[in-house]
């Protein structure tokens, strides 16, 4: 009998599959080597998948009906290297009986440093300030008392758009910046209780509570009123996408600051640059966008009226070495798990997690 087949889109920084095509107990499809940093195209993914018995995927993969009929019925289980799935259509997943990986929790600790990194360039004008540097502009900015000048994070309150894993990662990185207070709503009204399970992270780490406040704020337009800096980490569904609208963005103080290293569509772009543009707000630091990585020079944000005050990256969110690497491990096992193929004694059939 034939090892099963494995659709592998894109090379990743793990021995753990090669390991398994070497022992015998996988066959790993997989494109040339000089084609395969990029996404897959599509019309190589849908002939390739007929017979495989998993998939390896990215956020640039998009699984629906297609897919799945490209497959046929061997598919027995899906594995992305990401924590979020909207780019898997889960429920026609799940109907045909296939199993979901993801990637959740080991790449916590990146996001959460890439998030304080984006609050801090937004809000020390680091964007402003590098481009008057590169364009070399520096002798026409002479110093002046406020010349470059931004908010510092200390006695601020701090608004939490989800408060997850990732978000209370970052709240410890921000105790030595010794914030008044950190308000945080969530899709339901979750009391703050340190007791509670999901308020471990923040356990964990003992972090001082009685130093700053945590309070749960229900009302998200109540939340961008009091929040000097807000940071969105939230999950991508129909009932968030847009939830920082026009209406969110009116209710922030003209010299708050709202940050995004989640999702995209969490965030309506042409709202967002309105308020930026009018000084609504006073700034924005992305690692995510709307229709990413497809942002043209003439985005609305990087116009001359907001991209002084903008700071946007290319979703790099888990871009340390360390997460990536757990990640691609993490990834295969999630789908050597499925198949019943792990190499650890006594975990050959499991996934460590599965949506």
């Amino acid at each position: 009998m034939s090892a099963p087949k494995i659709l592998l889109c894109r090379r990743m920084p793990t021995e753990l599959l090669q390991q398994a095509e070497q022992a015998g107990k996988v066959q790993i499809i997989a494109r040339p080597q000089e084609a395969d940093e990029g996404p897959a195209p599509r019309d190589w993914l849908l002939e390739n998948l007929k017979g495989v018995a998993g998939a390896i995927i990215m956020l640039s993969e998009k699984v629906d009906d297609e897919f799945l009929d490209a497959a046929g019925p061997s598919l027995k289980v899906i594995s992305t290297m990401s924590v979020g799935y909207d780019h898997i259509d889960v429920a026609a997943v799940k109907k045909r009986g296939v199993r979901i990986g993801n990637t959740p929790h080991v790449l916590d600790q990146a996001v959460a440093e890439l998030t304080l990194t984006l609050a801090l360039m937004t809000t020390r004008q680091i964007a402003h300030a590098t481009r008057v540097v590169r364009e070399g502009e520096w002798s026409k900015n002479p110093w002046t008392p406020l010349s470059f000048c931004g908010p510092s994070l200390q006695g601020k309150t701090i608004g939490f758009v989800g408060f997850g894993n990732i978000s209370q990662s970052l709240a410890h990185l921000l105790v030595p910046f010794r914030p008044a207070r950190l308000l945080y709503t969530t899709s339901k009204p979750k009391p703050f209780d340190l007791g509670h399970p999901d308020f471990a992270p923040l356990k964990r780490g003992n972090f001082p509570i009685d130093r700053i406040e945590v309070t749960n704020q229900p009302d998200a337009l109540e939340l961008a009123a009091q929040s000097d800096v807000v940071f969105v980490l939230a999950s991508l569904n129909p009932s968030t996408k847009h939830m920082v609208n026009d209406q969110f963005l009116s209710r922030m103080k003209s010299t708050a600051y709202i940050i995004n290293a989640s999702r995209g569509p969490l965030i309506d772009t042409e709202a967002l640059a309105r308020a930026i543009s009018n000084g609504q707000i006073a700034g924005a630091g992305l690692d995510v966008l709307e229709n990413e990585p497809n942002i043209p020079a003439t985005h609305p944000l990087l116009q001359p009226d907001c991209a002084d005050r903008v700071v946007l990256l290319p979703h790099i969110g888990s871009a340390t070495n360390e997460a990536r690497v757990a990640m691609a491990d993490l990834t295969v096992n999630n789908l050597l798990g499925a198949l019943g193929l792990r190499a650890e004694a006594g975990k050959e059939n499991e996934m460590d997690a599965e949506v």
